[in-house]
């Protein structure tokens, strides 16, 4: 990556923001905004019904309740469908696109093997259908729409894991780029917002290190530089629990009852290894103690004390 650092975060409003949320935003904005870089907010609402407008909101009063900017107004997915679409007819008519009718069960059912934690890959079963069968299944099955991935190792160097690696056509399959309910598929529209909006670092949980390959797929074919990655290690509790938006307690509603936002900022940079000790920090101070040599390439432990903290 060369000239200046472009950098965002894009939350998904389906629940209040938690500190897992909140430590990748902050250092998203940190190693940005160290180098005098932009920082962007886009709110990922794409499932409408699961993302309400009140949620969007809320997400955006949560980070300014801690202090944090962004360059440009939020850019909302959930307006942008015709731009999606616009790709989307692009890969169409490269004739890598094509329908899949397979349900939930027959894709778990599937012989293709199941990579540790991650999805199975796609064993093509829809990939060879003729039209006459496509034209019969369509009357009783809308189809999600698959996107064919070449036999290819796509490498990449993320700049806090290190090296990776994956075949798609092994490793991955044929991925969803359009749901079977008319939604576009995540990897299509991050794809496409952080190259229109020139996003060029992306920091993000280790959880979705494996989506990177594909989105370099589809950036290679679509014509987009591909920016840095940083995935970070995530956040979990005292008892090493990941952290989610079921844990009620440790969303914002709760926190920003006991706790200042310094204190809730410098709680998450002490616990990530920003700074060495736990104590109130504002976002200028972290800014210019940031560097990423200092933080933690293992799971993080939240250095939470509910007594302190009250």
């Amino acid at each position: 990556m060369t000239g200046a650092v472009t950098g965002r975060f894009a939350p998904t409003p389906s629940g209040r923001l938690h500190l897992g949320n909140l430590l990748c935003c902050l250092l998203a904005y940190l190693s940005a905004r160290s180098r005098g870089g932009r920082f962007l907010l886009r709110i990922e609402d794409l499932d409408v019904p699961r993302c309400p407008q009140r949620l969007s909101d809320q997400c955006i009063e949560d980070l300014r309740f801690l202090g944090f900017d962004w360059d440009e107004a939020p850019l909302y997915q959930s307006t942008r469908t015709e731009i999606y679409q616009k790709y989307f007819d692009e890969l169409s008519a490269m004739g890598l696109v094509y329908p899949c009718f397979c349900t939930r069960a027959q894709l778990h059912a599937a012989i293709a093997p199941n990579l540790g934690d991650r999805e199975p890959v796609y064993s093509r079963a829809c990939a060879g259908l003729t039209q006459a069968e496509i034209t019969e299944r369509q009357k009783t099955r809308s189809p999600a729409m698959r996107l064919r991935v070449p036999d290819e190792v796509f490498s990449f160097k993320d700049g806090h894991f290190g090296p990776v690696s994956e075949n798609l056509a092994r490793e991955c399959g044929d991925y969803i780029i359009r749901r079977s309910d008319g939604l576009f598929g995540y990897q299509l529209a991050v794809v496409i917002d952080d190259a229109l909006s020139g996003v060029n670092e992306i920091v993000r949980g280790r959880d979705i290190l494996f989506s990177t390959p594909r989105q370099m797929h589809l950036q290679k074919t679509l014509g987009f530089d591909s920016p840095s990655y940083y995935h970070i290690p995530l956040l979990m509790d005292a008892n090493g629990r990941r952290l989610a938006k079921r844990d009620r307690d440790l969303d914002l509603s709760a926190l920003s009852k006991v706790m200042t936002p310094e204190q809730i900022l410098g709680m998450l940079a002490y616990s990530a290894g920003v700074i060495p000790e736990n104590r109130p920090a504002s976002l200028e101070e972290l800014i210019r103690a940031f560097d990423w040599k200092n933080v933690k390439r293992d799971d993080i432990r939240l250095a939470y004390n509910p007594q302190a903290a009250g």
